[in-house]
C-alpha cells in the first residue's frame, strides 16, 4: 500500500527515522506510510481486508481528522463511492467496501493478471479543502493493492470430497472460513474422502486450516479434545483432552515438524498440523469424535496468539476473544482386529472338547475298576 499526504510534520520533533522520511536537505519531513501527527507517534491502525467477494480498506477516524478531512470528502475514484464511519471495540474507523463487481465501476485500475495471480488495486482519496480560495490542508491519497491466486480449474470425470467439517467467522469485516481434516499420513497430502478407520495406537493426522482468505489471519488451537459423542459439550460418555490452553495435553500428541510435547508451531500460521495415538474409551468400543476450539489472531499479533508452554502457569484461562469458534470432526471409527474362525475354534471348542475326554477317560477307568473289583469278590466267596 502506498500513502501519500501533501504536507509537512516537524522536523525538530521527528526523531524516530521508521517513522518518519526527512528529506536530503533536512529541512523537510513527512511521516512514513501508516503514521501521523507532529512526531509521527501516532499509527493510523490502515487494514486492508482482501475477501472472497469484495475489496476493503479501513483508516483509524482520529488520522483524518489530524488532517481536517471529513468524511464527505474521502472517496474512492468514482466520487460516488465513498466510506462509511465504522465503530468497533469502541474506535472509530473510515472503511470503504468495494464488491468486486463494483471494482470498475469505483475507479480500480485495470486488472493486472500473471500464471499465478490477479492484482486489483484501488485508491483512497480526499477532496482538497477549500476556503475562499485557498487551500492549506493536505490532500490525502492510499494507494492499496489485493492480491489472488489465478485459479485455474481442472474437471475430472469423478468428484473428490474430502471428508471435512468448516465454520466461518466473523472478525470485524471480513468473514473467514476454517477447515478441520484428518490426512492419510505424514505427508498431509491425501485427506480421507469418507469417515476414517485407524486402529488403536495409530497415528491420527490433524489439519486445521484458515482456507479464506488466505494468509490474512494467524490460527491458533485453544483446546482440542474427544468424545464419544457428536456433541462437544455434551455429559453423556467419556472425553480426553489432547490439547489445552494450546499446549500439548497428551503425551503422543506431535506437531507438524514439531517434537512430543512442543507446541511451537501453534499460532506462528494460518495453518496448524499435528497428530496423535488413536485410542478408544475404557467403557466400550465406540466412534470417536474430535473437537477443537480456535482463535483467530491479525498478522502483527504473533506474540500474543502463540502460546506460552514452558510456564507452569500455562493452564490459567484463556480470555474471550471475537474471532474465536469451535469445529468437531467425526466419526472417527476404530478398527478392530479380525480374529479368524480357526483361532476361536483353537481357543474355545478344542479345550471344551479335551475337558469331556478327560472326564470320559476318568469315568471309564472308575467303571472298569469297580467291575474288576466286583469280580474279585466273587471268586473269594467260591
Amino acid at each position: 500500500m502506498r500513502q501519500g499526504v501533501l504536507g509537512f510534520c516537524s522536523v525538530e520533533d521527528c526523531t524516530d527515522q521508521t517513522r518518519c522520511i526527512i528529506s536530503k536537505d533536512r529541512r523537510h519531513c513527512k511521516c512514513a506510510t501508516g503514521y501521523y501527527s507532529d512526531r509521527c507517534e501516532k499509527d493510523a491502525q490502515i487494514k486492508i481486508l482482501c475477501g472472497k467477494n469484495f475489496i476493503s480498506i479501513r483508516v483509524l477516524e482520529d488520522f483524518f481528522q489530524y488532517y481536517n478531512v471529513p468524511l464527505e470528502s474521502v472517496h474512492l475514484p468514482n466520487r460516488s463511492c465513498g466510506v462509511q464511519r465504522e465503530v468497533m471495540d469502541g474506535v472509530t474507523f473510515f472503511m470503504s467496501r468495494t464488491p468486486k463487481e463494483k471494482y470498475l465501476i469505483c475507479g480500480g485500475k485495470p486488472l493486472e493478471k500473471n500464471i499465478t495471480h490477479i492484482s486489483y488495486s484501488l485508491s483512497l482519496l480526499s477532496e482538497p479543502q477549500v476556503k475562499e480560495n485557498i487551500i492549506r490542508d493536505p490532500v490525502i491519497k492510499m494507494e492499496y493493492t489485493c492480491v489472488y491466486p489465478y485459479v485455474r480449474t481442472v474437471s475430472l470425470p469423478f468428484a473428490i470430497v474430502p471428508f471435512s467439517t468448516e465454520m466461518v467467522l466473523r472478525v470485524d469485516d471480513l468473514d473467514a472460513t476454517i477447515e478441520m481434516m484428518l490426512y492419510t499420513d505424514h505427508t498431509y497430502t491425501t485427506a480421507y474422502s469418507s469417515a476414517p478407520t485407524i486402529e488403536l495406537r495409530g497415528k491420527v493426522y490433524v489439519e486445521v486450516t484458515v482456507s479464506e482468505p488466505a494468509d490474512f489471519f494467524l490460527l491458533r488451537l485453544d483446546e482440542c479434545w474427544a468424545t464419544q459423542s457428536p456433541q462437544p459439550n455434551t455429559t453423556d460418555g467419556l472425553h480426553h483432552v489432547l490439547l489445552f490452553n494450546g499446549c500439548v495435553n497428551d503425551d503422543t500428541v506431535v506437531f507438524h515438524n514439531g517434537t512430543p510435547g512442543q507446541s511451537e508451531h501453534n499460532g506462528a500460521s494460518p495453518t496448524i498440523r499435528y497428530s496423535f495415538d488413536m485410542f478408544r474409551f475404557l467403557s466400550e468400543e465406540q466412534d470417536l469424535y474430535l473437537h477443537c476450539s480456535v482463535q483467530l489472531c491479525e498478522r502483527d499479533d504473533l506474540e500474543s496468539c502463540t502460546p506460552n508452554c514452558n510456564s507452569i502457569s500455562k493452564r490459567e484461562a484463556v480470555r474471550a476473544h471475537p474471532g474465536q469458534g469451535l469445529l468437531s470432526y467425526g466419526p472417527i471409527k476404530i478398527e478392530i482386529p479380525h480374529r479368524p474362525q480357526s483361532s476361536i475354534l483353537m481357543t474355545v471348542v478344542l479345550p471344551v472338547a479335551a475337558v469331556w475326554i478327560v472326564v470320559f477317560f476318568l469315568l471309564t477307568i472308575i467303571t472298569v475298576a469297580k467291575a474288576g473289583s466286583r469280580r474279585l469278590t466273587r471268586l473269594e466267596q467260591r
